[in-house]
């Protein structure tokens, strides 16, 4: 994607949410609510003050690592709908390493306890995309139902084997020594950003300067001629998919090491899911997920303020959010679905 298309893939981002915010004013003030009110609390509540723009990057870091991880699965022309169940796996295996670990110095335990939640991911990332390459398993079916494997078998360990003394179902509250670093004091908001940021520039870098992601990239443009110029497309498949699964993973890791500081099961309120708009929104350019991010960041932090202050009801806040979603991710959303549409026609599956 060319610097014009960027700008014009912005602009149009821009008037979207202004339509969709245009549109919401109308259903607030036909519900019988001021507009004003509301989304002055919405603004507020987003970016009105340093702890609301701190709640916002609070909301947006999980964000930005399940939306990469989706996004990157797209390179490949590969839909990962199982960020979820991969974040919840790193999240757990962080939170056990890091405990397990408090015999090393603090930023060794942090280092390998983010890596071994990077590889839970990306080993559970490993199976659905080793059943596509070697016998054909749509990756949305397998990744949906690793989902609910991931998500219950996580509850079922914390709560046989690392259940803290207590009546709730969590993990031992984790050392300071075995927790990211908060940039903001106060704030919950913890190097986990930075690592997001990095994480990005890491795979775009990947993607645009390196063999692996030129052949990753040839392989979800056109299956058939990268077999025809010697890419291995199963190899590729697998690739992409662990290294979707450790990005997804890493998501757990630094919630639980950033923010919540224990494994608490179900504690997603559906990050994986959220990132998969994110990354649509995103679509070819991996920077863009970052503001994408953000964006939704924002209409969770700002939209519990409006909740709260303005008296509007949650659902109609979530509507709001959900038109924001809608305006913009929609065209995306189409073209990626017609460019997933060809592949298949053209034999996209493995054979």
């Amino acid at each position: 994607m060319g610097p014009k298309q960027d700008v014009s893939k912005f602009a149009y981002s821009v008037v979207a949410i202004v339509i969709a915010l245009l549109v919401g004013a109308v259903l607030i003030a036909v519900s019988g609510y001021s507009v004003k009110d509301a989304y002055s609390n919405l603004f507020m509540g987003a970016f009105g003050g340093v702890y609301s723009l701190a709640t916002t990057i609070v909301m947006s870091t999980p964000l930005l690592f399940t939306g990469l991880s989706v996004a990157f699965a797209f390179q490949c022309g590969l839909f990962n709908v199982g960020a979820e169940g991969q974040l919840y796996v790193g999240a757990l295996t962080s939170a056990v390493v890091a405990l397990g670990l408090g015999w090393l110095p603090p930023v060794l335990r942090v280092v390998i306890a983010l890596l071994a939640g990077a590889g839970a991911g990306a080993l559970l990332g490993f199976v659905p995309g080793y059943l596509k390459a070697k016998l054909g398993a749509h990756e949305v079916i397998t990744t949906i139902m690793l989902n609910y494997v991931a998500t219950f078998l996580t509850t079922f360990l914390v709560k046989t084997y690392f259940k803290d003394p207590g009546p709730v179902d969590q993990t031992v509250l984790l050392p300071s020594g075995s927790r990211l670093p908060e940039l903001i004091r106060g704030t919950r908001v913890s190097l986990g950003i930075i690592l997001g940021i990095a994480a990005v520039a890491l795979l775009n870098h990947i993607m645009r300067r390196s063999v692996l992601g030129y052949e990753i990239r040839v392989v979800g443009e056109n299956p058939h001629a990268a077999e025809y110029g010697g890419v291995s497309v199963s190899a590729k498949t697998v690739q992409a998919m662990m290294i979707s699964g450790a990005v997804a993973g890493l998501a757990g890791s630094v919630e639980v090491m950033g923010t919540l500081y224990r494994f608490i099961p179900h504690f997603s309120p559906g990050y994986g899911f959220t990132g998969i708009a994110v990354a649509v929104i995103a679509g070819q350019n991996l920077w863009a997920v970052i503001p994408a991010a953000i964006l939704f960041g924002a209409l969770q932090s700002g939209g519990q303020t409006m909740q709260l202050f303005a008296g509007i009801p949650m659902e109609l806040m979530t509507m709001v959010q959900g038109l924001v979603i809608l305006f913009v991710a929609a065209p995306a959303l189409g073209s990626l679905l017609f460019r997933l549409k060809i592949r298949a026609k053209e034999g996209g599956g493995l054979e």
